[in-house]
């Protein structure tokens, strides 16, 4: 039998970061198909509200493309750099021309892997934070490989963001990608 290598672990702990998260906001958390992640989509977020500050829409549904990385990001002006391979993963993520919100959201490990995930009797915690960012409306690429994404500092993962994000788009209110 194998052991998961490194790349699968971070990407497994991710799904449970997401869920916690999405847990915490009183959202469903479901894993996407095979299918959803040819395009794009490792998970699906429902919320139900009525949203605090939110609008007519009562159910609202966040498609997630989820990634984690030990790399250290570089930083500048409050964002965070990324580089998301794959040009159909970007533009799948871009895309203005679908109903659901898409969003990356991108968890940034410690480099020890024996830091990602600490247990004791009072707590279970994983390390560090992840960071999202819609990137509907970003332009195209012209790397065949893929395409460096910033993520604003101030765009934590967090319950509370996600509660956020559904009240938004409960009255269509789609984030788009700041174009510089």
């Amino acid at each position: 039998m194998q052991a998961l290598s490194p790349p699968n672990i971070e990407s497994e702990l991710s799904y449970a970061y997401l869920h916690a998260v999405a847990s915490k906001a009183g959202m469903a958390c479901n894993a996407g198909c095979r299918q959803e992640d040819n395009n794009g989509i490792d998970a699906k977020l429902t919320a139900w509200g009525p949203f605090v500050n939110g609008g007519y829409l009562t159910e609202v549904d966040i498609k997630v493309q989820l990634k984690a990385t030990i790399s250290e990001p570089a930083e500048k002006n409050g964002k965070i750099s990324y580089f998301l391979k794959g040009v159909n993963r970007y533009d799948d993520l871009r895309a203005a021309t679908v109903n659901a919100a898409r969003i990356l959201v991108v968890w940034f490990l410690p480099a020890d892997a024996r830091e990602w995930l600490k247990h004791s009797p009072e707590e279970l915690a994983l390390r560090k934070v992840a960071y999202w960012e819609s990137l509907r409306g970003a332009p195209a690429t012209d790397n065949g490989s893929g395409a460096t994404v910033y993520l604003p500092q101030a765009q934590v993962f967090t319950p509370e963001a996600l509660q956020g994000l559904a009240a938004r788009l409960s009255k269509r209110e789609f984030p788009m990608y700041p174009v510089a």
